[in-house]
């Protein structure tokens, strides 16, 4: 499958009416995009959203985006920060559909969501947790500049590597 051009892939967030009809488990208006298996956000990411948007989190920390081409044709894949920054360090996360993979489509996004972290001016590193052996999120982690700092057990029991990207102070 050929790679896209990260120019072309867009985060388009979702908004809060859609995000409560996911929560709900209804229908949901994404302007037409078709909808990959697999390429909508997990419902606890979705559980965690809904409940840092009614906390008052602003929705840049807080609400999932999806991951679309300019074209805005169809939805590849989800990604958010898991919350509002705390010391500094925000944690992301992201999936892509099993269809989509292997396309460059989540190394874009995650560019842009480190993107987004710099600019809010309040983040000094990001944060993603990766379950061991899954090579291909340790690929792009690493093709972004982020490095691997230790394993630990999660709370459901895998194993799992805490990978840390650090904003580049400008002088």
């Amino acid at each position: 499958m050929p790679r896209m051009d990260p120019a072309l892939i867009e985060l388009m967030q979702i908004d809060a009416a859609n995000l409560r009809r996911l929560a709900a488990r209804q229908p949901v208006d994404f302007g037409g995009m078709a909808v990959a298996h697999g390429s909508l956000p997990p419902w606890k990411v979705v559980e965690r959203a809904v409940a840092g948007l009614e906390a008052g989190t602003a929705a840049l920390w807080c609400m999932p985006f999806l991951i679309v081409p300019a074209s805005r044709t169809e939805i590849f894949g989800a990604c958010a920060f898991k919350g509002a920054p705390q010391g500094g360090s925000v944690e992301i996360n992201y999936g892509i559909a099993p269809a989509h993979r292997g396309r460059g489509i989540a190394t874009a996004a995650v560019g842009q969501l480190l993107q987004l972290a710099t600019a809010s001016g309040i983040v000094h590193e990001v944060v993603a947790h990766i379950i061991q052996g899954n090579v291909g999120s340790e690929k792009l982690v690493r093709r972004l500049g982020f490095q691997k700092e230790r394993m630990f057990v999660d709370l459901d029991g895998a194993d799992v590597g805490k990978w840390t990207w650090k904003v580049m102070e400008v002088m």
